[in-house]
């Protein structure tokens, strides 16, 4: 085999055991995340029965997001410095134990500890799943998207399931089947290569957030954050005889256009530019919220499932395109903590405000600031600035 033929084939092989990897680290998160979504869904409806008012309930539900920012930068080392074995393996045994905790502990403070350890057990696994499809820059963006299709998977399969046995049975039953269910996790998370990764020579100073950042934390307080939990709560008192099947189907089509839109969303962002899609899709989300607000639940609904399926595979590329080198997994962390900072505040905010603001008003204002943020993303960067967005 010449040099030439040579090159190409080990740069062929690079690029299939880059793809395996991130199928796995995706597949891991796939097994752990339903616990997570589940309890999205039913905390808000079932509160009551989990021994929490609607109010405690959002801040549950924010707690995972809220650890996270104080503990990204932890986890981040953490990983560097072990590899993506160990941590996965590590976050995917948490996530057994809280979805355990979620079938039979009941009260605000004993369900507190269980959202914690999620929360630290997610963003490993987030951050494996966001290295591993950037590990080789060459189909970062089709990469993403493929791994956010097998993410989805474990979302779609728990949540009408998790609906249809709450509905029968109660709310706690779903998550004895999902504690097992991250268990299995444990056992794909062991096909990981476990070598660390490079890290910057000294952490970061404090700095003010860049474009990405604030579109990050907006992307997280809309569609993370306020969407799901007005979903359920809006939902409820429009079709209250079966708004948790009703609503559980909505949110397994929001995982379902991630296994079919996501990788169309990568393809897309390889062929005509990451940031061009992330503005165009982020302008029509702004005005899908709007609507939202207004009143056009299920149909705005079922329209910000398709928007953000195709935006998930975005955000990863353009970071490491601006930030190559050792300080990729600590922009991928940094941008993932202002998603969370958003996703955080969202639950919290919605839990106080929707019983006494009109949802014209929660929803129409974010909306706009979403837009204004997508597009301040496009603007030229500085070579020294580069890394701030």
């Amino acid at each position: 085999m010449t040099s030439p033929d040579a090159a190409r084939a080990d740069a062929a092989a690079s690029l299939s055991a880059t793809d395996l990897h991130s199928r796995r680290a995706a597949a891991t998160l796939a097994l752990s995340l339903p616990g997570d979504t589940v309890l999205y869904l039913l905390l808000p409806m079932y509160a009551s029965q989990f021994g929490v008012t609607l109010a405690e309930a959002g801040v549950l539900l924010a707690a995972n997001r809220l650890v996270r920012i104080a503990g990204y930068g932890a986890v981040a080392r953490f990983y560097a410095r072990h590899g993506d074995r160990p941590t996965c393996m590590l976050a995917a045994a948490a996530a057994a134990a809280s979805a355990l905790g979620y079938a039979t502990l009941s009260g605000f403070w004993a369900l507190v500890p269980l959202r914690l350890l999620w929360g630290l057990a997610f963003a490993a696994l987030n951050l494996s799943t966001q290295a591993m499809a950037t590990a080789d820059p060459r189909s970062a963006a089709r990469r993403n998207g493929r791994s956010r299709a097998v993410i989805a998977m474990g979302p779609v399969l728990a949540l009408p399931t998790g609906a249809w046995l709450a509905d029968q049975f109660g709310p706690r039953l779903i998550f004895l089947v999902l504690a097992v269910a991250a268990l299995a996790g444990i056992a794909v998370a062991r096909g990981l290569p476990s070598r660390p990764h490079p890290a910057p020579a000294s952490p970061r100073r404090l700095r003010l957030p860049g474009s990405l950042d604030v579109w990050s934390f907006l992307e997280g307080f809309t569609l993370d954050g306020l969407f799901i939990i007005g979903l359920s709560y809006m939902g409820k008192d429009l079709m209250p005889a079966g708004s948790v099947i009703v609503a559980g189907a909505v949110l397994a089509l929001r995982y379902l256009g991630e296994i079919v839109l996501s990788p169309v969303g990568g393809r897309l962002a390889d062929r005509f530019g990451a940031e061009r899609l992330l503005v165009a899709l982020s302008l029509s989300t702004a005005a899908v919220l709007a609507g939202f607000g207004a009143g056009w639940i299920w149909s705005c609904a079922a329209a910000i499932v398709v928007l953000r399926a195709l935006q998930l595979p975005l955000l990863p590329p353009i970071v490491a395109m601006r930030t190559p080198g050792p300080g990729r997994v600590q922009a991928l962390a940094a941008r993932s903590v202002w998603r969370d900072i958003g996703a955080g505040t969202g639950p919290l905010l919605a839990g106080v405000v929707l019983p006494h603001v009109p949802a014209i008003w929660i929803y129409s204002v974010p909306a706009v600031l979403l837009a204004i943020a997508a597009l301040a993303c496009v603007r030229p960067a500085r070579p020294d600035a580069a890394p701030r967005d």
